[in-house]
């Protein structure tokens, strides 16, 4: 039985490790870094370095990385060695502060979005200190972030803890203005809940589609679905609990809380929630979840699928973003307390939430942009790409007495009585849960559940630190100019106009009925369908002036970033096309072929003995005609994807796989599940989706 509180942060360098090892100067110099964000002395990194190899090598460590996030949504790592050649043929382990600080990979073969040509290859890892260090794969890990020789920026965490500091910054000033000298620090903390699907690794191997592209592209639905809704947090099956128990030990090694497991709603799929932490550790602890999911998955003969969208018919899967505000002194600033409607703090905080999501709904829907979430998004399985809040009714009626100058309603302390005298009366919270909503505040905190599975954390939480930090820092430009005599109702008329400004982004109700549609755009509310859609709207002026205001983003890098993003949206669909082609013709049509022929043998053997044969004449005819429709599907879908490479600039190609090649995908795809609906089973060239989901 795994001992956890032994087993935890075992692979990783972390605070016990550091004070253990570290001379009590140079621990005390690194901590003081890592809680206030103060630049570390250069040569204290030397100790540092010697430190964390020794630690390694007793581990068993021979090579050490610097781990980055470049633009590819996944992590990168190269890996050297400790060895150092000495006198007589003999070798060394060395690991200086330098190699800790920084690194050089090659900076060229990443995307940058048009930053950097091909020829420019020189790339430079920096440590951060403000994320632990960790053994993975017998490889100490430094986590790092990545820029060009040039200084232009390649990964996602620069941005992101951009981003933390521009929120810190301003909330700092929103305090102040409240009389909070105390508090330090302000940092944004995230807890993801991360939803998955495994199947069966040798099927998954038999099928080309979840081998390129991580979802199916072609596929019936069995029988049985998830119409029962017998699987959401129903027994979890003996094979997945092996998986998840080797998995959480795995995490835990890696001090990542993983604390919550359960299956979700569609046959296969399930959920691992991790507890908060600061959004720049959050973030790194994701990618690796998500990379030990697949591992440990492997392991066990399964594959992990991490693809927002991976069956069709069936739900699929989400990455729900918990976000807060917190201070170094432990206060959540996004706390109503037991009384709300006093609590100005509260009610500036909130409003900024408010105003900066109804200002920025195109950055948000961006965030959560790409060619899988499209098919997930306004399922009825996921928020519609409609960004809306939700904030239930004591909330509500707290924000209405403040936007009408009336005395807020009551909400009496109630209690859950079940009518059995053994059961306890359980407390009622305020206000429901609406899992319809894309941005829900859920007691201190807000669920932002439009995220695909598989997307890393930090674009979302770029956006999100950055436009709360631009819209705190418009209330403290208008409030710090207010005498203290004026504050308390200088204040109650800004929150009250701000309130009323952006009211129509607040809607309590069923965000999946076509009426919350039609009443989104009458109050005018975006409705960015697709990321071809979204996209563009990146650098639109009012959003470049944002970033640039905060110091996140600048113009040549935003549109680096849009180029990026476009470019992937299109390159994933034309890996999709190909994909498709190549099963359509290689593997579904000679099956179908192979199963008709068998068919017109039985057909010819019963008319030659004078006997009936309707029915295999008429499921002759029904393969017939639909494999002479897949034939043209496969002809139509083929020239509509050699005609992209005169189409334009990635804006314009990526337009034309949303409106003209996708449309061509669904058809193949109609046909060719219509084929393997007729074909016995025996013929049929890789496993259905029962077999998939129902391993």
């Amino acid at each position: 039985m795994t001992n956890v509180p032994e087993v935890f942060g075992s692979n990783v360098f972390n605070e016990n490790v550091m004070k253990e090892r570290l001379p009590k100067a140079v621990y005390k110099a690194l901590k003081k870094t890592i809680e206030s964000g103060n630049p570390l002395d250069p040569s204290l990194a030397e100790s540092v370095a010697t430190a964390m190899k020794d630690w390694a090598i007793q581990k068993g460590v021979t090579h050490y990385t610097h781990w980055f996030q470049p633009l590819t949504g996944v992590t990168a790592e190269k890996h050297d060695s400790f060895i150092e050649p000495t006198e007589g043929g003999n070798v060394i382990m060395e690991f200086s502060g330098k190699n800790l600080i920084q690194g050089e990979p090659d900076a060229s073969s990443f995307p940058s979005g048009g930053l950097r040509s091909t020829f420019e290859a020189r790339g430079y890892t920096a440590w951060d200190p403000t994320s632990y260090a960790f053994i993975k794969n017998n490889t100490l890990c430094i986590p790092t972030a990545f820029c060009s020789y040039g200084g232009e920026i390649l990964d996602k965490k620069i941005p992101l803890l951009r981003s933390m500091e521009a929120i810190n910054k301003q909330a700092l000033r929103i305090l102040r203005l409240f009389g909070n000298t105390e508090a330090q620090h302000v940092t944004t903390t995230v807890g993801p809940e991360q939803e998955y699907f495994l199947v069966d690794g040798e099927m998954f191997k038999q099928r080309k589609d979840l081998r390129f592209t991580g979802r199916t592209l072609f596929g019936a639905m069995p029988p049985k679905g998830q119409e029962l809704e017998d699987h959401y947090f129903g027994a979890i099956r003996t094979r997945v609990m092996e998986y998840m128990q080797d998995l959480d030990e795995e995490l835990w090694k890696l001090g990542i809380l993983a604390k919550t497991r359960h299956n979700e709603v569609a046959p296969a799929q399930h959920e691992l929630a991790t507890i908060y932490t600061s959004t720049n550790i959050a973030t790194d602890n994701n990618q690796l979840v998500m990379e030990m999911m697949k591992k440990v998955a492997s392991r066990h003969g399964l594959a992990c699928l991490l693809h927002e969208k991976p069956f069709d018919g069936v739900n699929g899967s989400g990455k729900h973003n918990n976000w807060s505000l917190a201070t170094d002194l432990g206060e959540n600033l996004l706390e109503p307390g037991k009384t709300p409607r006093e609590n100005m703090q509260f009610l500036t905080f909130l409003t900024a939430v408010i105003k900066a999501v109804d200002d920025y709904q195109d950055l948000l829907r961006i965030s959560v942009a790409s060619a899988g979430n499209d098919h997930r998004l306004g399922a009825n399985e996921a928020p519609p790409a409609i960004v809306s809040m939700f904030l239930g009714d004591e909330l509500q009626a707290v924000i209405d007495s403040l936007k009408n100058d009336q005395n807020c309603k009551k909400f009496a302390d109630d209690v859950l009585n079940s009518g059995v005298s053994v059961l306890p009366d359980l407390p009622k919270d305020s206000t429901d849960r609406n899992r319809t909503s894309p941005f829900a505040f859920t007691g201190n905190k807000f669920e932002f559940r439009m995220l695909g599975s598989g997307f890393s954390l930090s674009c979302t939480n770029i956006i999100l630190n950055s436009i709360v930090a631009d819209t705190l820092g418009l209330f403290a430009d208008k409030l710090e100019k207010v005498e203290a005599n004026e504050f308390n109702a200088a204040l109650n008329t800004l929150l009250k106009d701000e309130l009323k400004a952006h009211e129509r982004i607040v809607f309590n109700g069923n965000n999946y009925s076509d009426e919350w549609v039609a009443e989104a755009e009458k109050r005018g509310l975006l409705n960015l369908k697709s990321t071809a859609d979204a996209l563009p709207h990146y650098t639109d002026k009012k959003n470049v002036e944002m970033f640039e205001r905060q110091g996140v983003y600048n113009l040549k890098e935003m549109e680096a970033r849009q180029e990026s993003l476009l470019e992937e949206y299109y390159k994933v669909l034309h890996i999709e096309v190909l994909t498709m082609l190549d099963m359509a013709r290689t593997e579904i049509a000679p099956a179908v072929l192979t199963y008709s022929k068998e068919l017109a043998k039985t057909l010819k053997l019963k008319k030659d003995l004078g006997v009936s044969a309707k029915a295999e004449e008429k499921l002759l005819n029904k393969l017939s005609a639909l494999n002479d429709k897949l034939s043209d599907c496969i002809d139509d879908l083929s020239e509509a994807v050699d005609k992209t490479s005169v189409v334009g600039d990635t804006e314009a190609i990526a337009h034309y796989y949303h409106d003209v090649v996708l449309p061509k995908m669904d058809a193949l795809r109609q046909t060719a599940d219509g084929l393997e609906v007729l074909t016995a089973g025996k013929y049929w060239p890789f496993p259905t989706y029962g077999e998939l989901l129902f391993y």
